[in-house]
C-alpha cells in the first residue's frame, strides 16, 4: 500500500513538524525548570533527542525561540484568564476575586517555579531580544485588564487600584519561590489583601465633618 510522502516524513523521528514540536516543548520545559540563560542549543537538542542541524532548520536562534516559547505561555495565560473571570461576567469585582484566587492555587499546584513570564523578566534585561517585547507587552496587557475591571467596579481611583492590585498579584507569585510550604506562604493571603485593596476604593466616601 502506498503512503503520502508529505505523511511519511511527519511521522519519522525527524519528520519536520514533529522534530519542531519537539524542540518547542522540551525548550519550554528547560527554560522554566533552569532558568533561560543556563540552556543552550545542545541541552535542547539533546533533550528532544535531535541536533543542531535540527533546530536550525525549525528556529533562525536560540533567542528567537525564546520569544515563541514565551508567546505561547502569554497564549496560555490570557485563556486562563478569561475562563476565570467568564462565570463572573457583569461582576468586575467578583472578577478581581476570582483572579486572586486562581492565581494563589495555580502558583501553588501548578507554577513551582514562579510565573515563566516573570522569571524571564529577570534574565532578558536587553531591549533588543526579541521576548523583551514579548514581557513588556504581557505586562502592559495586565495592567490594562486590571485598570480596566477597578474602572467597572466603580474604584473613585481606577488606575491607582489597578496598579495596586497588579503589584499584589505579581509579587505574591514571585514568594512561591522562596516559600516551600505554600499553605503559610503570602500568596495564599493575596485574595484577602486584594479585598482590602477593594474595599477601600469601593466604599462610599465619608461624609465630611461639620466644623
Amino acid at each position: 500500500m502506498s503512503h503520502d510522502k508529505r505523511t511519511t516524513d511527519r511521522q519519522t523521528p525527524e519528520g519536520g513538524t514533529r522534530v519542531r514540536d519537539r524542540i518547542f516543548k522540551t525548550a519550554r520545559e528547560l527554560f522554566y525548570r533552569q532558568g533561560i540563560r543556563a540552556v543552550g542549543v545542545d541541552d535542547i537538542t539533546s533533550g528532544a533527542g535531535t541536533n543542531k542541524m535540527s533546530f536550525y532548520r525549525s528556529f533562525s536562534s536560540k533567542d528567537e525561540l525564546v520569544a515563541q516559547c514565551l508567546r505561547a505561555q502569554e497564549g496560555e495565560y490570557w485563556t486562563w484568564w478569561d475562563e476565570v473571570i467568564a462565570p463572573h461576567a457583569g461582576n468586575p469585582r467578583a472578577q478581581i476575586e476570582a483572579i486572586f484566587d486562581a492565581s494563589a492555587r495555580k502558583a501553588r499546584d501548578v507554577e513551582r517555579c514562579g510565573c515563566a513570564i516573570s522569571n524571564a523578566a529577570v534574565e532578558l534585561r536587553d531591549d533588543a531580544h526579541p521576548g523583551h517585547a514579548v514581557i513588556h507587552e504581557h505586562k502592559m496587557e495586565k495592567r490594562r485588564r486590571l485598570r480596566e475591571l477597578a474602572a467597572a467596579a466603580g474604584a473613585r481611583d481606577a488606575d491607582a487600584l489597578g496598579d495596586a492590585l497588579m503589584l499584589l498579584l505579581e509579587g505574591s507569585a514571585a514568594t512561591r519561590l522562596t516559600f516551600s510550604d505554600c499553605e503559610t506562604a503570602p500568596l495564599c493571603n493575596a485574595l484577602a489583601g486584594a479585598r482590602a485593596l477593594l474595599d477601600a476604593q469601593l466604599a462610599p466616601p465619608r461624609a465630611a465633618r461639620r466644623g
